[in-house]
Order: C-alpha cells, then structure tokens, then sequence
C-alpha cells in the first residue's frame, strides 16, 4: 500500500525523503528500495511536465512511497492536473502571502468552495467516478497544498501564510532565502537559520506541520542539522536529491579508486 504524505507528518521518529529531478522511473525505484518514505517530484527544476511526472508517480506508488508534485508556480491549472493525475499534494513554490496560500488551498478543492475543475475520468478516481460525492468527500480528506517559503517576502508574513486553513505543511526553503536576503546561495549563515528558525516556529504555534530540506551532503553534517531541527519539533526532512546523491556516490568511487 502507498504511504501518504500527511500520515507521515508529525511523527515522532525522523521521516526521510528527498527530491525527484531526473525523469527516470528506475531512480524512483531506488529511492524506495533503499529506504525512503517519500519523493518530491521537481517540475519547477526539472526538465520534464506532467506527463512525465505521473508516471514517476506511478513508480512511486509501485515502490509503496509517498509523493508529491512541486509545480513550476502556484497556477490552478497546474495544480488541477496534478491532483487528477493521482499526486496528492502539491508543493507550491515561492509562497509569499496569505492571498497566495489561500489560493494554492483553493485549488486542490472542488467547487463551489474551491477553484478545482470537476472530471469524472481522471487516474486519481481511477479513470470514471462512478459516485461522484463520495469521491469528493475522499479526494478532498488526501490532498493538499505544500506553501513552500523561499524568500525574505515570505519570511516576513510567515504568520499570515502559516495562519491560512487547510495548508497541508510548510516547507521552507534555505537555499533560495539565502540568495533573497543577499546571502548569495550561503544557507549556513547564522541570519539565514535566523529566519527559518522563525518560520518554523510560526507553522508550530498555528498547528502546521513542517518540512525541512537538508541540503549537505556530507553525513555528518546531514545528521547534525536533522538532529538540530528534530530539537526543534521537526520531524520531516528532505534529504539531498537525487542529482546530489548520485553526484557524491560517482565522486567517491573516482577519489577511492584513483588515488
């Protein structure tokens, strides 16, 4: 059975993920065989769209992993056929207000309270919804919308933002505010931590799960900035990516072997 993402939210061991960014169903395959409970798959960086993109998700689900979708903006459309296409959250980029987050919420919601297009025949109700309510009631309990944070904007209205209902999770992002606060990609600077320390406390005081990106890849530092967040009450991380992973595993292998 596929994990889902909000299920792994908030508990209390340390959950591992990390992200999707090259097109291959086999790369998904690893990354579950090997132990991780969830991927994001990176239409924002990567080069491929949704078609691709669901049958990642596809792999996914084969692989018994969560996943979810970060789009290239926070466009209704986008996110109408991501959910369609079976992946339950959307990971919403460069979320800078409450406006922004509402509408990201909006759209993985069916009228009339929402900005979702209705479709009988889509992979995410099995391609022909027979009850129609009933799938509504259901589709609407698993998905959700993912505010990922990334900039000095959105730093600065992190209790507008956290404060929206029905936001799945934060995600903050280190590596973008850095460069938007004028740190030029130095997500280690003591200001940068600074910031998403407050973020992070802002999601907890208004109840929302957070998601933390672990950008080294070097062990040791992964596990000590996992544990330095987990002091903090976070409990899901992003570890690497795959393009990171696989980049330190080749240098390994070149630097043992040809020394």
């Amino acid at each position: 059975m596929t994990r889902d993402l909000k299920s792994l939210l908030g508990n209390d061991r340390a959950v591992l993920g990390t992200w999707t960014q090259i097109p291959a169903p086999e790369l998904i395959d690893l990354i579950g065989l090997n132990g991780f409970a969830f991927t994001i798959i990176d239409c924002q960086h990567g080069p491929f769209g949704i078609e691709t993109a669901e049958n990642l998700a596809r792999a996914a689900d084969a692989n018994g992993i969560a996943c979810a979708l970060r789009l290239p903006e926070n466009d209704p459309v986008q996110i109408m056929k991501a959910l369609d296409a079976g992946i339950r959250h959307v990971v919403i980029p460069n979320v800078e207000t409450k406006e922004a987050a509402a509408q990201a919420v909006a759209a993985t919601r069916f009228g009339p309270h929402g900005l979702r297009g209705a479709c009988p025949c889509c992979r995410s109700g099995g391609h022909f919804i027979r009850n129609w309510s009933e799938y509504v009631a259901a589709e609407e309990a698993r998905v959700g919308a993912i505010a990922l944070v990334e900039t000095a904007k959105g730093a600065d209205n992190i209790e507008a933002i956290v404060a929206v209902p029905g936001l799945t999770a934060l995600m903050c992002g280190p590596f973008d505010l850095s460069v938007s606060m004028g740190y030029n990609g130095d997500w280690r600077a003591p200001e940068v931590s600074e910031v998403v320390a407050h973020m992070v406390g802002a999601a907890q005081s208004a109840g929302v799960p957070v998601i933390m990106p672990v950008f080294s890849s070097d062990k040791d530092e992964a596990r000590t900035l996992v544990d330095h967040w987990r002091n903090q009450g976070v409990t899901t991380f992003v570890v690497g990516s795959d393009k990171i992973l696989i980049a330190d595993a080749f240098s390994q292998w070149t630097g043992d072997l040809s020394a």
